[in-house]
C-alpha cells in the first residue's frame, strides 16, 4: 500500500515523539534529523561528551524501520573498516568482497573526529555519491543511507579537524548543547525510575515510519513550491557570507542548494506546500554554520560562525 502525504508526514512527525521517550531537550537536534532524512542529507552532531549525541541517533534508528549499524572511529581505524574489503577464500581460491558497516541504511559514526583524515575521507565517496569503489569495482550502498556523524569540539585533546571538503558534505551540523536544569532533573528522574540507555526497547521505543513513508515524504517535499522571491533570498544570503569581514570562506552554490533543501523540507513538515522566508531563516544556521570559515583575527575575538550568520540575516532584506 502506498502511503498518502498526511500519513507520511505523520509517521515522521512521530519520530520526533518516539526520539523524545529517549532524548530530554534537544528539539532543534531532533527536528534537524527528520529534515535530513527527508533531503537525503547526512547530519553532523556537535556536542561535548555525555549530552546524549550518540543516544539521540539510536533513538533514530530505533523508531525507523531501516537497517543501522555503528562504527566507533579511533585513531587506528583503516578507511577498510568502514568501506569493507577483499577476503581471500581458501576453498574457491578467489577473492570476495566482504562488505563493511558503511553498507547499511542509517550509519552512526561515533566521534568521527577521532580518527586520522584518511580514515575520514573514506567516507565522502559513500556520503557524495552513495556508493563505494574497492579493488576498481563501485558498489552502490542501500536506499535510503544516511550518516549520522557526532563529535567532540575540535580543542577537545585527541580530536582531528574536518577537511572543509567532508563538512561541505554534511547538509546539516547540529550543536547538541547542555540540557537546561529543568531538562538534567528530568533526565535524573528518568533513570532514578530505570532507565537504560542502551535498552532502548524498554523505553517503549518502536518503528514508526519505513522506506514506503520515506519515500512518500521526500516526493511530497519535491513539490513543495518556490517561488522566485524566495530563490533570490537564498541567493543573496549566501552571497553575504561572501562578502563578510570576518569570514575568509563564504557559503558556495552547493551550500545555497542545501539551505533551500532544508527549508521546503521544513515548509512541508510544518504543513505548507510553499517556502516563507521564515523557513529559510530557521534553516539557515544548521545548514551554514559549518560551511563558513572565520578569519584568524575574527576567531581571535571571539566572533562565532552563528554570530557572522545571524548578522547576515539581520542585515539581507527579506522579500515581502
Amino acid at each position: 500500500m502506498t502511503a498518502t502525504t498526511d500519513s507520511a508526514r505523520s509517521a515522521l512527525e512521530a519520530i520526533r515523539t518516539e526520539i523524545g521517550k529517549a532524548v530530554v531537550g534537544q528539539d532543534p537536534a531532533v527536528t534537524g534529523l527528520v529534515v535530513a532524512l527527508l533531503c537525503r542529507g547526512h547530519v553532523l552532531l556537535e556536542g561535548v561528551p555525555g549530552v546524549a549525541k550518540t543516544l539521540l541517533v539510536r533513538a533514530l534508528a530505533a523508531s525507523l524501520d531501516l537497517g543501522t549499524k555503528r562504527v566507533q572511529f579511533t585513531p587506528d581505524l583503516m578507511p577498510s573498516d568502514v568501506t569493507g574489503s577483499l577476503v581471500y577464500d581458501a576453498r574457491s581460491a578467489e577473492f570476495s568482497f566482504q562488505e563493511g558497516p558503511v553498507f547499511t541504511n542509517l550509519l552512526l559514526a561515533d566521534e568521527i573526529n577521532r580518527t586520522p583524515p584518511k580514515t575520514q575521507s573514506a567516507l565522502l565517496e559513500a556520503m557524495e555519491e552513495r556508493q563505494v569503489t574497492v579493488d576498481g569495482t563501485p558498489r552502490r550502498l542501500p536506499e535510503p543511507f544516511l550518516v549520522a556523524a557526532t563529535m567532540n569540539p575540535v580543542e577537545y585533546e585527541g580530536t582531528y579537524p574536518l577537511p572543509e571538503a567532508q563538512l561541505d558534505r554534511f547538509l546539516l551540523k547540529l550543536n547538541v548543547p547542555l540540557p537546561s536544569r529543568a531538562d538534567e532533573v528530568d533526565v535524573l528522574t528518568r533513570h532514578a525510575a530505570g532507565f537504560d540507555p542502551r535498552d532502548l526497547a524498554a523505553a517503549g521505543i518502536r518503528p514508526v515510519a519505513g522506506p514506503e513513508e520515506l519515500r512518500a515524504a521526500r516526493e511530497a517535499v519535491a513539490a513543495v513550491a518556490v517561488s522566485p522571491d524566495i530563490a533570490g533570498y537564498v541567493v543573496d544570503v549566501c552571497r553575504a557570507t561572501r562578502e563578510s569581514p570576518s569570514l575568509s570562506l563564504g557559503v558556495s552554490p552547493r551550500g545555497a542548494t542545501a539551505l533551500l533543501a532544508a527549508s521546503r523540507a521544513w515548509a512541508w513538515l510544518t504543513g505548507r506546500d510553499y517556502v516563507t522566508p521564515d523557513d529559510v531563516k530557521a534553516l539557515a544556521l544548521p545548514t551554514l554554520r559549518h560551511r563558513v570559515q572565520l578569519r584568524p583575527e575574527a576567531e581571535m575575538e571571539g566572533v562565532t560562525p552563528d554570530a557572522v550568520l545571524n548578522a547576515v540575516l539581520s542585515h539581507v532584506p527579506v522579500p515581502r
